[in-house]
């Protein structure tokens, strides 16, 4: 019999790569000439992978960005990035303990990101993380990637996950539309890299530590899915 399962987003989520992604990024926007990101403006670009930071800033400095250009310096973010893990990168407050306390409770855990397979294994395996997770899905590990929900679906698969009994844990739209499309309860961290409060975007739960991420509201959350599906 396959086990309940929590698929977990990872920048943003279990992880705050914010300080690294930001320097990755500066590193290329000023190798292209471009303004520099600071806290606020990083805000508004994260979430699609560094392609898309790297096309937001631009836009927003108002300056035009070709696509060899575009490559260019999406191969020195690649670079920089890769060469600096785990660089500042650590786990949020109480992700560690939230693991261990569903691990305990006979519950598989896996990773659904949109960074690549190979950055979130090599980020995950520095952080002394590895062993935790039945899978790590990137935005690489199939031929699609969130807001797919197959995204979601297979990493369950990947896992031995039980999709009936499942919930993803995330930070963004992204997040949120994927479960949700997978028709599975989803909880969105109110802490992670997103322009507009997880609230617009309607998860099941929102919370704002990893200590308020108990069996008992997963356990709720999924019952709650299963009656929602068989009144319909």
């Amino acid at each position: 019999m396959s086990q309940p399962i929590i698929c977990f987003d990872l920048d943003g989520t279990l992880v705050d790569t914010a300080p690294d992604l930001m320097d990755s990024l500066n590193h290329s926007l000023g190798a292209g000439g471009a303004p520099l990101a600071d806290a606020l403006s990083f805000r508004r670009f994260v979430g699609h992978g560094a392609r898309a930071m790297i096309e937001r800033a631009y836009e927003a400095g108002r300056k035009p960005l070709g696509s060899e250009e575009h490559d260019r310096l999406f191969a020195l973010f690649l670079d920089h990035y890769g060469s600096n893990i785990p660089g500042r990168s650590r786990p949020y407050p109480g992700v560690l303990d939230a693991l261990d306390r569903f691990r305990a409770a006979g519950y598989v855990l896996a990773v659904c990101t949109n960074k690549t397979e190979a950055f979130s294994k090599k980020l995950i395996h520095s952080l002394g993380m590895a062993h935790l997770f039945a899978a790590i899905c990137g935005q690489d590990s199939f031929a699609f990637r969130k807001p797919d929900p197959r995204h979601l679906t297979e990493t369950i698969a990947l896992a031995g996950g039980d999709p009936g009994r499942a919930l993803m844990v995330g930070d963004s739209a992204t997040d949120i539309d994927t479960a949700k499309a997978a028709g599975i309860p989803v909880v969105a961290v109110d802490f992670g890299y997103t322009d507009r409060h997880v609230r617009d975007f309607e998860p099941s739960k929102i919370i704002s530590h990893f200590d308020e991420l108990t069996v008992e509201l997963a356990e709720r959350l999924m019952a709650t899915a299963v009656e929602t599906v068989s009144h319909c």
